[in-house]
């Protein structure tokens, strides 16, 4: 699956940079402050940014900082789950099984 060849990929990346010794503890500081940034491009696809120095963006510049964002996200989670030793594809299909069991799905 690409998710795992990207996880691995990831971590290796981190681990030449001296970035994968952090706990999990800052791990997830890191990860709060990229969901932080996702929020702040969400806002401004939605509802505008009117903050004084700030240049506007146009529709395909959100759309690329939305996916930038949403890829730094993914990747602290993909490290979280690699500090508690954690398989994604389990994690995936645990997510789908609560869901299906929630609302009654097959």
């Amino acid at each position: 699956m690409i998710i795992d060849e990207h996880r691995q990929w990831l971590i290796n990346f981190y681990k030449q940079r001296e970035w994968y010794q952090y706990s999990p503890f800052i791990r997830l500081n890191f990860l709060m402050e990229e969901v932080g940034e996702l929020a702040q491009t969400v806002r401004a696809i939605e509802l505008g940014r009117d903050h004084p120095g700030e240049t506007s963006q146009t529709p395909t510049e959100l759309n690329e900082h939305l996916k930038e964002e949403l890829a730094d996200v993914l990747d602290q989670v993909l490290i979280l789950s690699e500090k508690y030793q954690l398989d994604v594809d389990e994690l995936i299909v645990q997510s789908e099984t609560k869901l299906k069991k929630r609302f009654h799905e097959d």
